[in-house]
């Protein structure tokens, strides 16, 4: 499959690499590129800038979102595939994951029911119609799901959750299947119930879940090959607005609800939905995915209403592709594009998958963010991995991000100030040939750049 392994030594070596404290006259450095994964570089030193050289401006006082953090999704496969492996190398990796002093990563999705990433088409509540939801039960996520996730909370207490179904209960549905299919509104209010008892079932189990998409990916229902639904927008507005939203409040439930959880190009229809005033009373938030359209289309919503927030939640390298491990690029771009647009988190698509994109029950090639081999076990990270690490080490909650201008061909490039005042620059080179910038803002500095690497500089 063209991965690259990095053997346990190295990782480790790579993972408590520490660049020298920046400081006044320094900018700590982190380079990948085609020789080194997240390697600490040699300080760079400010300069007296001359007001005239072409590259990055830095402008702390214009101040942008508030950032949630980065992370990816806990699908029901990527726990089946923590769960073979051996305790204490599942341990290491989730410690590897999750722990802020590593990748420190935060805000993940689960899955409400079976995905197209699962080892079996479920839902919580299977049979014939249960308008009471007398069934209900998350037994099926005791196996293996519930102990990955408070394993992970374990390593990192702050870890946000959001939640998404990719089907109802078939009962539910028109065609009567999880696999395809529409939603039917007489069922509108058994659902609502249905995400109250999931949301208090993963609270009773150590698992507290921050927020609900309504549906993944509202407009498909995938020709009928993976679990999926059709949810026309005046349904979504009126489901959040007259069941979800009441029944998460008369339940004193303070998760949060994120509509749409689908692609760039519907940035029409979330404004339409925010522009309901009763839908407003109860979210105030949008979910996109990068398959289709652009970036910039969720500035759009921005400037329709300036105080809605915006998430990226899905989005996954392919494992069939020969740059599955190497495309950090390729994701360095695509981060930049989203946090550039207001999205104050980044969230992949699977955590684990194996060497041939499974367990899977869809028709997609996905890899995980790490692969490990369903013989083997060992364990090979992705590109989208490293490009993460960018951000996820050096970006912290709470932080703002603030403007950098300049364009330069094949440069991609984003700038953070954390709460304590510390700011971070995230550079990305997808061109094939070095390049040297000039980065300044009172001060200047000569920023080198590899061919087809990423480059996070941290100064105070």
């Amino acid at each position: 499959m063209g991965l690259t392994a990095i053997a346990a030594t190295d990782l480790t070596w790579t993972l408590h690499a520490k660049a020298p404290n920046p400081d006044a006259t320094s900018a700590s450095v982190w380079i990948t590129d085609d020789k080194l994964r997240y390697a600490a570089g040699a300080p760079l030193k400010w300069r007296d800038a001359s007001g005239s050289e072409q590259g990055i401006n830095i402008d702390p006082e214009k101040k942008f979102q508030e950032v949630l953090g980065f992370g990816a999704a806990f699908t029901d496969a990527a726990c089946y595939m923590f769960n073979q492996l051996p305790t204490a190398a599942r341990e290491q990796l989730l410690h590897e994951l999750f722990h802020p002093s590593k990748l420190g990563l935060n805000v993940c999705r689960t899955c409400i029911g079976a995905s197209d990433y699962s080892t079996e088409v479920f839902s919580y509540d299977e049979g014939e119609p249960d308008l009471e939801m007398k069934r209900f039960s998350i037994q099926h996520d005791e196996a293996y799901v519930l102990p990955a996730l408070r394993q992970a909370r374990k390593e990192n207490p702050d870890l946000f959750l959001f939640s998404s179904p990719w089907s109802p209960p078939g009962w539910m549905k028109a065609g009567g299947s999880m696999l395809g299919g529409s939603m039917r509104q007489r069922f509108f209010p058994a659902y609502a119930q249905y995400f109250v008892k999931f949301l208090q079932g993963y609270a009773a189990a150590g698992v507290p879940v921050q927020a609900v998409t309504v549906q993944n990916e509202v407009d498909t229902d995938q020709d009928a090959r993976m679990p999926a639904c059709l949810w026309p927008q005046e349904y979504e507005i009126g489901f959040v607005k007259s069941h979800l939203g009441p029944a998460l409040k008369s339940n004193n439930i303070s998760t949060r609800i994120w509509i749409l959880d689908h692609n760039y190009n519907l940035w029409g229809r979330a404004i339409c939905e925010l522009d309901d005033p009763d839908l407003r009373k109860f979210c105030n938030d949008v979910a996109f995915h990068g398959y289709v359209g652009t970036p910039d289309m969720m500035s759009k919503v921005h400037e329709a209403h300036p105080d809605a927030q915006m998430y990226w939640t899905e989005g996954g390298p392919d494992i069939t592709a020969a740059d599955y491990a190497t495309d950090w690029a390729t994701w360095g771009e695509t981060f930049t594009g989203a946090l550039r647009n207001w999205c104050r988190s980044l969230t992949g698509w699977n955590l684990a998958l194996d060497e041939k994109g499974r367990p899977n029950i869809g028709p997609f090639p996905c890899g995980g963010l790490v692969t490990i081999h369903s013989e083997t076990k060992q364990i090979t990270r992705s590109g989208q991995y490293w490009a993460f690490a960018h951000f996820s080490r050096s970006v912290r909650r709470g932080g703002r991000r603030v403007e950098s201008a300049g364009q330069i061909e094949g440069v991609h490039h984003v700038a953070f100030q954390n709460s304590d005042g510390q700011k971070v620059l995230v550079v990305t080179n997808r061109g094939a040939a070095k390049k040297t910038l000039v980065m300044q803002g009172n001060k200047a500095m000569d920023l080198p750049l590899s061919a087809n690497s990423l480059t996070t500089l941290v100064w105070s």
